[in-house]
């Protein structure tokens, strides 16, 4: 079976346009739409894709990836995972891309899904030179420039804008990236960012190094003993992300059973445009016995935070800002004012079914942590120093991958995690997840599995499935309950809640595919009135979907989509609503996106969540709120082999308006219109 297999990619391919067409069509909103359609949360989508996007421009090669690198893509199921790796077992390392069509239990969905992730390394430039000579030689060595600008005058700009107000820099934002690296061998890669208000300064003792925003690091993988160095800005994944947890997490949305689990990826590189999530230092792992890593860090950074300054009281820290922006005084004032040191370490033992570990963690703050106080927040972290322990344990049975991870604040409160994720037959996946985290339970390194956007104040229950029923019909869910010990904000009240979803997907061909999906959420709401500021209700959400996408030429992609949502709140009801035409077109070395979108929402709680197609390594998720017309064009085109270009214009239209925005952000007028102009340069 694999000579004939070989004998038909040498028959079709070439070696090296092997590895490159599967890949080369692939399109990022097909994560958005497909994989992880669901954007209606206070989340920042922008970052969760965005690293979700340096696996794409950083494909892992498939002699080399790991169980948990496959898990963490979140595209497949613990039994094609399972098979995956026996066939490798079996067979030896692969030749192509291809031969994962002849891996037992995957479907041609399974491999459209995880082809853009991953490729298969020549043999010969695999591991036989120096790391330099890799290094300058390697075909993911870029460099992005991007330039944006908004072409309307906010206020903040204005001369005659008070001084509080007014922002310090220019209204062009600059993003400049480079990286080069070679999954599971090495990465090493800048980043800076201006945005836009900000100011260009060289200036030390101010901690301006030229770009507001600078980021950098360097890795070496798997030289022996030594499993990972890095050296920089980093990030880490353990366990399920009580005590560290990268900006992998996705909570709950309509890929209702991979992304419950989360991947013990260890230390990553940091490269995302992210100013707060991660750590500045340096990160080793180290294989002490062949089942057993030692991996510990150091991290010493800055983050943006307000100081308590009067004169009758010690400095002390109120609050800490996750916005990285620093354009007005005020946000100028906050910025890199809080020292935060972390160090930690992680004893892991490793088999082919177990995987656990003991975690310590230290986070140590320059001053007191002191929040102004809030009816909501009297639990909140308060002092300089939180240590946290913790054990985690995943074992795999077959198609089933069980995990678990319990958490300690030292002289506080816990947080605990235990759940299922796997396959019960062929077409049928199923998930479930406990959760239980205590109202003072403290970790400033955590993204774990929750409905609130840290592991406080919360009890739940979660399941979750997937069911192929035939060919062409597929269907999922999930259903979440949950209830709140504590007060939280905006739920000045113990509470519970619950929420579900439902989706169906219609494919009858490889050109046409049809979903509608339903959601509900009920939670605890304070009543908006001031004068019964405890008073709570259940507000209910509701969202509705219809979508269909459809190829009319090879070439030519359309995608019609219709949202809706409704928001009931203490006998209050109000509606939103968005029509969404999308139109793809590619032609030799030119490609082309539009959309035409129509939208009309009562109030902000009927906002609706959109992706939209922008520059490569660059998303946009804006929420339409109001009533209007958005309209956007995005070109890119290859100017030659190691050279690609990307334009896109953005006309936001406004018909219930005569100013946008707020404060220093306001436009006079109804219409708002963005550029972005991109260069990706290959070495």
């Amino acid at each position: 079976m694999r000579s004939q297999l070989l004998f038909f990619l040498f028959a079709c391919v070439t070696l090296s346009t092997a590895q490159d067409f599967p890949r080369k069509d692939f399109q990022m909103e097909k994560l958005a739409d497909e994989i992880f359609p669901v954007q209606d949360l206070d989340l920042n989508y922008e970052e969760l894709y965005e690293n979700l996007a340096q696996l794409l421009s950083n494909p892992i090669d498939l002699n080399d990836i790991t169980l948990e690198q496959l898990r963490s893509l979140m595209v497949l199921t613990e039994e094609e995972i399972r098979e995956f790796l026996q066939y490798r077992l079996q067979q030896g390392p692969l030749f192509s891309v291809y031969e994962l069509q002849s891996v037992p239990a995957w479907s041609r969905t399974s491999f459209d899904k995880v082809i853009p992730f991953v490729m298969v390394r020549d043999a010969n430039t695999r591991l036989d030179a120096s790391v330099l000579r890799r290094l300058t030689h390697e075909d993911n060595n870029y460099l992005l420039l991007r330039f944006e600008r908004n072409l309307d005058v906010k206020k903040g700009y204005q001369p005659y804008t008070d001084s509080t107000q007014r922002y310090a820099g220019s209204p062009d934002k600059f993003y400049l990236r480079y990286r080069v690296s070679n999954a599971n061998d090495f990465s090493f890669g800048f980043t800076g960012e201006k945005d836009a208000g900000e100011t260009l300064m060289w200036d030390p003792t101010k901690k301006y190094y030229g770009a507001d925003y600078l980021s950098m690091h360097a890795q070496v993988q798997n030289k022996g003993k030594l499993k990972n160095l890095i050296a920089g800005d980093f990030q880490s994944q353990f366990g399920q992300g009580l005590i560290l947890g990268s900006v992998f997490g996705f909570g709950k949305n309509a890929e209702t059973v991979t992304t419950v689990r989360r991947s013990n990826l260890g230390f990553l590189p940091y490269t995302s445009m992210n100013e707060t999530m991660f750590f500045r230092g340096g990160a080793i792992s180290y294989a002490v016995a062949s089942k057993v890593i030692l991996h510990g860090f150091f991290s010493s950074t800055f983050k943006d935070g307000a100081l308590n300054t009067s004169a009758s009281e010690d400095q002390s820290i109120t609050s800490l800002s996750a916005t990285g922006l620093h354009r007005t005084l005020s946000e100028l004032s906050t910025r890199k004012q809080v020292r935060v040191e972390g160090a930690g370490t992680v004893l892991q033992f490793k088999s082919r079914r177990l995987d656990a570990g003991i975690i310590l963690h230290r986070t140590q703050f320059d001053h007191n942590f002191i929040r102004n106080p809030t009816p909501y927040n009297q639990f909140a972290f308060k002092g300089t120093s939180n240590l946290n322990a913790g054990l985690f344990i995943n074992y795999t049975i077959g198609s089933t991958s069980w995990f678990s991870e319990y958490a300690q604040s030292i002289g506080y409160g816990h947080a605990f995690v235990a759940g299922m994720v796997g396959n019960i037959a062929s077409t049928l996946e199923v998930s479930v997840l406990f959760r239980d985290f205590s109202r003072d339970f403290y970790s400033f390194s955590s993204n774990a599995f929750s409905e609130n956007t840290t592991a406080q104040n919360e009890q739940g229950f979660y399941a979750g499935y997937k069911h192929r029923i035939s060919k062409r019909f597929s269907a999922s869910g999930y259903l979440d309950v949950f209830q709140f010990p504590w007060l939280r904000y905006r739920g000045y009240a113990p509470s519970e809640g619950s929420e579900w979803l439902l989706r169906f997907t219609y494919a009858p061909s490889k050109t046409i595919q049809l979903f509608i999906q339903a959601r509900e959420e009920s939670k605890v709401r304070n009543l908006p009135n001031e004068t019964t500021l405890y008073q709570s209700a259940d507000g209910v959400k509701r969202n509705y979907w219809i979508s269909c996408d459809y190829s009319l030429l090879s070439h030519l992609k359309l995608k019609t989509r219709l949202q809706c949502s409704t928001y009931d709140l203490n006998g209050h009801s109000s509606q939103g609503m968005a029509i969404v035409q999308d139109i793809s077109y590619s032609i030799q070395r030119w490609s082309f996106a539009f959309r035409h979108a129509l939208f009309d929402t009562d109030d902000f709680d009927n906002r609706i969540y959109q992706y939209e197609r922008d520059v490569w390594l660059a998303y946009s998720f804006p929420a339409y709120y109001g009533t209007g017309i958005k309209d956007y064009v995005l070109a890119q085109y290859a100017l030659s082999k190691n050279l690609t270009l990307w334009l896109r214009w953005a006309h936001l239209r406004y018909i219930d308006k005569t100013e946008i925005g707020t404060g220093s952000e306001t436009i006079g007028g109804n219409m708002e219109n963005d550029i972005k102009f991109q260069a990706r340069i290959k070495f």
